[in-house]
């Protein structure tokens, strides 16, 4: 495909937001972001850039609980899927440094009717989100060097604990869709459990009986509110046996926002 016939037509116009109707329309992304290519952006290479490395924290931070993106783990719902957004257009010769120009010109212009708001990120904060995309995206593999531990995976701290009737599991700290910890221990007994949530993202915690993962029958003895800031409470009856608790936000427990309470 020639420049030429790439910047043609209506389709001229740099796509504005990260809409799944603009992003996931394959071969159509690259000749309607044709333009983009003059932004001039080279592309980042080395797997502990430090650049890469905050792209890679502030995207799960920001921008992982609405879009998945393999290499960071992240398996949000509510936008596109970006590996398969660019997918299309890489295999039809979509140079990756568009891709940084693509993100960067979605987080500054987004879709008003969308999701995403506006002012999200700016600066270098959107430079390095946008560079570790451009890097990333449909990529095969895995991150590697600092890059593969620059965030902690999804629910691996330590296992809370009840302490005189009282358990913590707090919502991950960094975006994910994840509490802190999948694992947590106590007595039989009344419970409270607290989900301290600073992530910004809005999150509650819901126990039901039994071991059960992505879903489960239910039913549910009890849940927190839901909240994006802060921390709030839910008291609860446990008998010994194993209880499973979860985000009741649509789309979190299906992204693995879930874990489990062994009670002795």
């Amino acid at each position: 495909m020639s420049s030429e016939d790439a910047l043609q037509g209506p389709r001229r116009r740099p796509a504005r937001a990260m809409s799944a109707s603009r992003l996931g329309a394959g071969g159509a992304l690259l000749l309607a972001l044709g333009a983009l290519v003059a932004t001039g952006c080279g592309e980042v290479k080395g797997a502990d850039n430090a650049n890469l490395i905050a792209g890679k924290k502030a995207f799960v931070a920001k921008c992982g609980s609405c879009h998945t993106l393999a290499h960071a783990e992240t398996k949000g719902v509510v936008g596109p899927n970006l590996d398969e957004a660019f997918r299309a257009s890489i295999e039809e010769g979509l140079q990756r440094s568009t891709i940084r120009g693509v993100v960067e010109e979605q987080i500054k212009i987004p879709n008003p009717e969308g999701a995403m708001p506006k002012n999200l990120v700016s600066g270098s904060t959107a430079r390095d989100i946008a560079a570790y995309v451009e890097k990333v995206a449909a990529a095969p593999g895995k991150d590697s060097g600092l890059l593969a531990t620059a965030v902690a995976p999804a629910g691996s701290g330590k296992p809370a604990e009840e302490k005189n009737g009282k358990l913590t599991i707090p919502a991950s700290p960094t975006g994910q869709l994840a509490y802190a910890t999948d694992k947590a221990t106590a007595t039989a007994g009344s419970v409270t459990i607290e989900m301290p949530n600073m992530s910004g993202v809005t999150h509650n915690l819901a126990v039901e009986a039994g071991s059960h993962e992505s879903s489960g029958p239910g039913p549910v003895i009890g849940h927190t509110e839901i909240i994006s800031k802060g921390s709030s409470s839910v008291t609860v009856k446990l008998k010994p046996g194993t209880y499973t608790f979860f985000c009741q936000v649509p789309g979190h427990r299906a992204a693995g926002m879930f874990g489990h309470i062994t009670v002795k």
